[in-house]
């Protein structure tokens, strides 16, 4: 299988140089230079992907894990990356597999089909687009996607939502779920810790909200001393209220020192709860702590009743109060998500897999 395909998005400019257009960084390349992202290069007057197929490995993990807490609950996820990225976070928690920039890296060769192959052969009702950003990969990702929708197994992307509007159209029109990092909500965090902006992340949820009918989740990872001021979470939280709607969940997760920040000290527990609270005062219905043992900010309440609906102890799920048709079990209340009836029992197992056990 090739590794390396064309690619549409792009366009040549006057003084000869190539211009990416996936995402808003607009990469200008000569010829065999390669895009900040670093999959993406000129060859052949041309802009080419270069890991189609390639993996950085496979793992099946619980879809809580993403995080994604109202999508098909409990059910297990075939989770798989590549090499690269199109932000340069100082505080990258992937950055092994994001910031690599060797091709051993990608150690299992996947067509689509034999991914979507895999994962029914192992029971997951759906495949995650994670550890780096599948925008960069976009190509490989959508044909996954379809392969995966010809089996009923659903399309994950785990993505910081940096990408312009033509792609963003395509990419999402084969995704079934998001979760999108919304790293910070000042554009001198982006720029300072991200070498990126704020608002194309902006543009990226109120696509999603408005003109998709994709199942999203938002993460904000907390950094002590760069994005967990009281303003800035009110600002944040009282943002998706009115732009996106109450029914979009949250999760608050704690930062643990990595990469270039190994002097920033973890996320305290309480940083989390705080944000959390501040998150449910301002309309959120469904804020939740992550990366931190915290049963009572992992679950989920009904709005209407505030009964448990839906109990965690980190991955496994440990009440299930809503019906069928995913209303409280109380009083009826709709609560927001993608249900199928019961949920799964995957519970919290991580499973590492190696495709060339499966066969299309």
């Amino acid at each position: 299988m090739n590794s390396v395909i064309p690619t549409k998005y792009w366009h040549t400019l006057p003084d000869g140089r190539v211009q990416c257009d996936v995402c808003p960084r607009a990469c200008k390349m000569h010829e065999g230079q390669r895009g900040m992202c670093f999959v993406r290069m000129r060859q052949d007057d041309q802009v080419v992907l270069t890991t189609y197929g390639r993996s950085s490995g496979f793992c099946v993990d619980p879809v809580e894990k993403k995080p994604l807490n109202h999508f098909l609950p409990g059910t297990p996820i075939l989770s798989f990356g590549t090499a690269g990225c199109n932000l340069a976070c100082r505080f990258c928690q992937n950055w092994d597999i994001s910031k690599s920039r060797e091709i051993d890296t990608l150690a299992d060769a996947a067509s689509p089909e034999l991914i979507a192959q895999a994962a029914g052969q192992l029971g997951c009702r759906s495949v995650a687009f994670t550890y780096n950003d599948p925008v960069i990969f976009m190509e490989y990702a959508i044909e996954v996607a379809q392969a995966c929708h010809e089996r009923g197994i659903r399309a994950v992307a785990v993505t910081a939502g940096y990408i312009c509007d033509e792609p963003r159209v395509e990419f999402y029109r084969t995704m079934d779920a998001a979760n999108v990092d919304l790293k910070g909500f000042s554009e001198a965090f982006y720029q300072k810790l991200c070498v990126g902006h704020l608002q194309p992340v902006l543009d990226t949820l109120v696509y999603l909200r408005h003109e998709t009918d994709v199942w999203f989740e938002i993460t904000n990872l907390i950094i002590p001393d760069e994005n967990d001021t009281t303003e800035e979470l009110e600002a944040m939280s009282q943002w998706v209220v009115e732009k996106l709607g109450p029914d979009v969940p949250m999760h608050f997760t704690a930062f643990h020192p990595d990469y270039k920040m190994l002097d920033t000290p973890h996320t305290p527990p309480a940083t989390l709860t705080r944000a959390r609270k501040i998150a449910l005062k301002n309309g959120v219905r469904y804020a939740y702590t992550g990366n931190v043992h915290d049963e009572q900010g992992g679950s989920t309440y009904c709005h209407g009743c505030g009964a448990k609906i839906i109990g965690r102890d980190w991955y496994v799920l440990t009440a299930w109060e809503l019906t069928d048709d995913g209303r409280c079990h109380f009083c009826q209340t709709p609560c927001a998500g993608v249900f199928e009836g019961a949920p799964g029992a995957w519970g919290s197992r991580r499973r590492p897999v190696r495709l060339m056990n499966f066969a299309v």
